[in-house]
This record gives C-alpha cells, structure tokens and sequence, in this order.
C-alpha cells in the first residue's frame, strides 16, 4: 500500500450487546475512532468508518434466561440504547450496523462456504460436556465447577474469575450444567476449525518481521507472545441455538463460533453502506490502494492481529490490516470498571445528566486515554479538566475575542495595520499547529494530538495577555486593530483544528464566527479546510462580521461531581453486601406438628421504648399484644433508636417462660433477623391492618 492511500476502511470494535457502552469503550475504541476518521475526511480523504452490534454469542444466552425473554429480545434493546448513545454523542459511523441483520448473516455464510469449499478447514470428532436434562451441548459458560487451579468452587468453564485462569470446561472438578444444575457428561460432537497452526510462518512473517516499526508495542509484544506460543487449531462452530446457522449439511444444531462472525461484520456493515449509498464496497476490503485500520481494546487483539487476518489470508481476495491501535484498559476512580457490579460511566446516563457536554467526556478521555499503559479516570479530574482547561483556556480566550471584537468593532473583523515581530511569531506559530497536530494523529497519539490542539488556545491567551489591547484602544487604536485581528485568525483556526476532538465546540465556535455558512443567502461564506490554516493568511478577512458571543464551556459544580460519586458509593455498597458471605445456620433438628402448635406468636405493636441504664444493647419495650400490654426487654438498640420503632407492628412469642434481665422481667420475645449488612430488621405483617393479637399459623 502506497504512503498516500486512496481509501480508509476503518473499524472500531462491535460493541457486545448484552449492555450498555461505558466510558472504558468510549476511551479506548470508539473516541480514538473517531477522531481519525473525523480527520482522514477533513483531509479529503474516501473514508468508510464502520461498526455495528455484537448480537451472537453465549453471555446474551445466558442473560436471556435470567431475565426470562429470548435473545431477540435482549440484543434488541441494548441495541436500540448503544446505536441511540453513539448517535448522541457524536460518533460519526457511515454505518451502524447489526450482526443480526440479513446482511450479515448472508455475508458470515457466503464467507465460511467460501473457506468450506476450499478446504481450509479441519473437521474433528471431540467430546464436549453435555446436559441430557436440557438437550444440549454445554457452552463453556454454561458449565460451572471448582477451579482445578485455586479451588474455587464457582468458576466458569473457560474462565475462573477468582484467579484468572483459563481452561477447558472439561478441566473443571466437579462440574455441572448452569441451566438445570445437573452433572453433565461427555458426548461426542462434530466441528470444523480453522488451523491457525498452518499460518505461523505467515504471521510471523508478516507481524514479527513486517510491522515491528509501526504497530504499538503493547500490539506487537502481545502478538509476538502468540505466535511463539505455537498457534493451535480453533473452532469456528459451535453447540448452539443462538447464531448463525452452519450454513453445510450434517451441521444442523450448530452455529459459527462468535469470533468467527463477529469481524465479518466489519465486512457487512460496510456492503450494507455501500448499497444505501449507491457504492461499490469491495475497493473498500480487496483493494491494495486501500488503508484497513481496526481500533480496538487489548482485550481483542489476538483476533484482530492473529485470527481475523487468518480468515482474509485464508479466504484469499482481502487486504490485511495496515495498523492495529488497540489501547489498554480504563479504570475508574481507582477500580476496574464491571459491568457485572455496576462500577462503570454508562454513556447512556452521562448524556442524560451532562446535557450538552458532550466534548467535555470527549476531552477528559482523551487526555487520560491509556494509550500505552491501563489508566483511570476519576470524577474530580474530569471536573478539572472542564474548569481549568476548557473553561479557563479554551473558552476563556473565545469569550475575550469575542467579546472585544463586539465592543470595539460592531463584530467586524479589524483590518490589521502595522506587524510587530510578536505579531509575525504568532501567526508563524499558529501555520505550524496543523502539521504538528497532523504528525501526532498520523501515528495514532491522540493524547498528544488534543495537547497540541490546546497549546493553540494557549498561545491565543498568551498573544492577548502580552499585548493587553484592553489597554491599548485607549492609547493606540490602529495597533489594536492589528492585535484583535491576530487573535481573531487564532479563534478561526481553533474552529477547524479541534473539530476532530470537540466537534461540537467546533460547530458552535464556527457559527459564533460566522463560517462554514451553508445559508445561500450570505454573501462569499467563508469555509477554512486544515490545510488553510497553514497557508492562509486572512482565515477570518478584514470587514467579516462575527455572531454574538456565547460561552463554549460551563462550570461545573462540587454539586454535580458528589452526585456521581454518590451513585458510585450506593454501587459499591451494594456489591459488599452481595458478597458479603452470610454464615447460614444449619437446619435445626426436625420437631412434630403439635411442637410448633406450642409456640403462641401473635401480631403486636410497640407502644413505648427506652434504653436500659448502663447497657449498650437493651431496650425496654411496652408492647400491646392484643390481649395484654406487656414488658419486652430486646438487644436492638444498636440498631435502632427508641423514637424510631414506637409504632411498629412485630411478631411476639407470648407464651415464652418470663425472664428477668437487669432486674427487669421480659415477658416474650419479639421475632428479628438480619439484612446483608448485619442490621436487625422485624419480622412483620406486610400490611398494617393485621391486628394487634393476630395469631401466627
């Protein structure tokens, strides 16, 4: 492939539709993408950005039978929330697809016949675990058992998620089905895999020898361990019902492995474009001239480096990836983000409780984007990141512009007089940003891209503080023509450069400044392209009026960042009382129906209470039970107060033997236990209206 492509296909990882997308995709996919893309196209460039829901697989199986609905009906709403969320939050896909779709579906079949009939498969006898009860082959993650490494009695059947290990589903000690819990056995099924083991040389060839240079060394040094590993054969098939149908006869109850259909949809969301747009899609995926790009997280890239590329060698008319920019893992405040525990920023919610801030997400990942190493991203820096830096610089620098040129000029562009040398340097300065912005983009360093893009507002900020035109309209007025003239070329050039980063900054920058009219009714619109901003030297001409200045950016409040952390700690608390582990008593020894008859229980109601001098455990309760008022004496008070619980409906053993505790005599026993967190609670009536003296039966 040439230096200068003639089209960009560039992927960004299907999102797995068995949730919402949070701010860990967001960061090392999807706004990485993004920002390529954005920028590829204000170069000219052909550029086909791709995407689309990841529907197939055993986890949305696995939580369609939790929640009792099909799969249909899981991957459809989380797809209508991800595609709905990417669309909000200015994610700029050509196309959007699914991998349910026909398209897909079609294309995935076309693709493994296509491998079928050549023979680059393998077929292979194995035994798999299967569940008589249920009728079917065991899914890994539909066996669970003792991990045979550290014992742990609940790992899954490809993964144990107390120590990590990988393994067989038929390595698990003890296993059993976690459909109907029972003891599953071997049976014998066949599949069809692709030998990686044949590709080796190849890939050590093309990976190992050919992009030791260019792909990121976390890619490399993960693919680099693969291979000299040894590479074994993989199923591409699987046991399930959930899929696309092994498109061969004799494969019927058989799907194509997730990972195997999963890429292709690279594949059909592209054609599936390329018809709504009246293009041709093979250039985009069989042309040489083409750059294939693929953004991704580390979690991926084995597929995407080592077997998705298999599948195009193997089928023979594909291009190969040119680069891989996986990124490693975002953490938040401190953790890792789980879905499972609910310890993520939902995008869908962020849109919902910052509307309008966009860019501010945009902005604070990617400043901590985790480029080459895992990252964090915690509230007080995002709030940082917004009131000192775009508030304070970014923003603070258009206002003045803005509001100078409103003031002292009626909103017309000043016509620059004389040029000082600070006048010369900063506007030389200011040419030299696009290329600077362009190398770090070009070599997939969008930190540093977004760094520099924000250097140019420093630098507008720095030109103004340094020539104080403020001061200058009372004693000079033609050199603050000039200075305002030269701060207003600075605002121009931040309306294009930081379009890729904070689109919609750029959007409203540019209507603020009145370019990139599409109104037919403005005279010459003005429309700057990157490239202008390095060769033009009136972005913004003398006697072009702007519009009414308008604040990019708003502070954000202590308020606003505690109610995120707030929803953070209720998370966290939640999960350590899941799994708090609950010591269960045993079943007591078995009693006779005429034991239990014994017991009087009755409904009563809590009249009076007080604290027992010199206890820290005891109340003194007056409980009317319906057929007496009595004393109650009761260890709760660590976990109530006296006020709090006068009221309250509870559960009275009343004819338990009077005993006396601190020189009171307790004349029953109120009924408790304990929620996950070890607080007492009453064993009451759900509902009021019971009587005081009901009987319990």
């Amino acid at each position: 492939m040439s230096q200068d492509p003639k089209r960009y296909t560039i992927t960004a990882a299907l999102p797995y539709t068995n949730g919402p997308v949070h701010i860990g995709h967001l960061a090392g996919v999807y706004i990485p993408a993004d920002i390529y893309a954005r920028f590829q196209r204000m170069q000219g460039k052909d550029v086909a950005f791709v995407c689309g829901s990841d529907e197939h697989g055993v986890p949305i199986t696995l939580k369609a039978k939790k929640e009792g609905i099909t799969p249909q009906q899981v991957v459809d709403k989380y797809h209508a929330i991800i595609k709905k969320s990417f669309e909000d939050f200015g994610i700029t896909f050509d196309n959007y697809s699914r991998t349910s779709a026909k398209i897909h579906h079609d294309t995935a079949s076309d693709f493994f016949r296509k491998l079928y009939a050549d023979g680059k498969f393998i077929e292979e006898v194995t035994e798999q675990l299967y569940d008589a009860e249920a009728n079917q082959f065991l899914a890994d993650r539909f066996v669970v058992g003792t991990c045979p490494k550290c014992g742990h009695e609940e790992s899954y059947g490809d993964q144990c998620e107390n120590c990590g290990t990988s393994h067989n589903a038929t390595d698990l000690i003890n296993p059993k089905s976690a459909i109907t819990g029972a003891v599953p056995s071997l049976k014998e099924t066949k599949h069809w895999f692709l030998p990686l083991d044949q590709y080796a040389p190849w890939l050590k060839e093309w990976i190992v020898e050919g992009h030791k240079k260019d792909w990121k060394v976390n890619v490399y040094g993960q693919c680099k361990s693969w291979i000299d590993d040894g590479l074994r054969p993989r199923a591409v098939t699987r046991d399930l019902d959930w899929g696309i149908p092994v498109p061969i006869e004799g494969a019927e109850g058989k799907v194509l492995y997730v990972w195997f259909d999963a890429p292709i949809g690279y594949i059909s969301a592209t054609k599936e474009w390329a018809a709504r747009e009246g293009k041709d899609w093979e250039p985009y995926w069989k042309d040489k001239e083409s750059k294939l790009l693929h953004f991704i997280g580390k979690d991926n890239i084995v597929f995407h480096c080592i077997i998705f590329p298999s599948m195009l060698k193997a089928e023979g008319s594909y291009i190969l990836p040119n680069n891989v920019p996986a990124n490693e893992f975002l953490n938040l405040e401190g953790n890792k983000i789980s879905t499972s525990k609910n310890w993520a920023v939902w995008l869908h919610e962020y849109l919902d409780e910052f509307p309008n801030q966009q860019d501010v997400l945009r902005y604070t990942l990617t400043a901590n984007a985790p480029e080459t190493k895992d990252n964090d991203f915690t509230w007080s820096d995002f709030q940082a990141r917004n009131n000192n830096e775009l508030v304070a610089i970014f923003g603070n620098f258009i206002n003045r512009v803005v509001v100078l040129t409103h003031k002292y000029y009626g909103g017309k562009v000043p016509e620059a007089s004389e040029y000082l040398e600070i006048d010369k340097t900063t506007l030389k300065e200011l040419k030299a940003y696009p290329a600077v912005i362009e190398s770090s983009v070009e070599r997939y360093r969008f930190r540093e891209a977004q760094m520099e893009l924000m250097n140019v507002a420093r630098l507008g900020n720095k030109y103004l503080a340094d020539e104080e035109p403020w001061k200058t309209i009372k004693t000079d007025t033609e050199r603050t023509k000039t200075v305002m003239y030269v701060a207003l070329q600075i605002a121009s050039a931040l309306a294009v450069l930081s379009e890729p980063f904070l689109p919609f900054t750029s959007k409203k920058l540019s209507s603020m400044l009145n370019v990139h009219s599409t109104d037919v009714t403005v005279e010459n619109p003005i429309e700057n392209s990157w490239k202008d901003v390095e060769t033009k030297t009136d972005l913004l001409p003398a006697g072009h009026t702007i519009g009414k200045g308008e604040l990019l950016f708003s502070k954000i409040e202590d308020e606003q960042i505690k109610v995120q952390l707030d929803k953070l700690v209720a998370s966290k608390k939640l999960n350590d009382s899941m799994n708090s582990v609950q010591d269960i008593a045993p079943q007591k020894d078995t009693i006779q129906f005429d034991d239990f008859t014994k017991l009087d229980m009755r409904v009563g109601t809590i009249i009076e209470a007080e604290k027992m001098a010199k206890t820290k455990k005891l109340l003194v309760l007056k409980v009317d039970t319906g057929i007496d008022i009595r004393t109650i004496v009761s260890g709760i008070a660590e976990s109530f107060t006296p006020e709090e619980i006068i009221g309250k409906k509870v559960t009275v053993l009343i004819n338990l033997a009077p005993r006396a505790l601190r020189g009171v005599e307790s004349e029953g026993m109120i009924l408790m236990t304990e929620d996950t967190s070890g607080k007492l609670v009453f064993v009451n009536p759900d509902i009021d209206e019971v009587p005081n003296g009901g009987t319990i039966n």
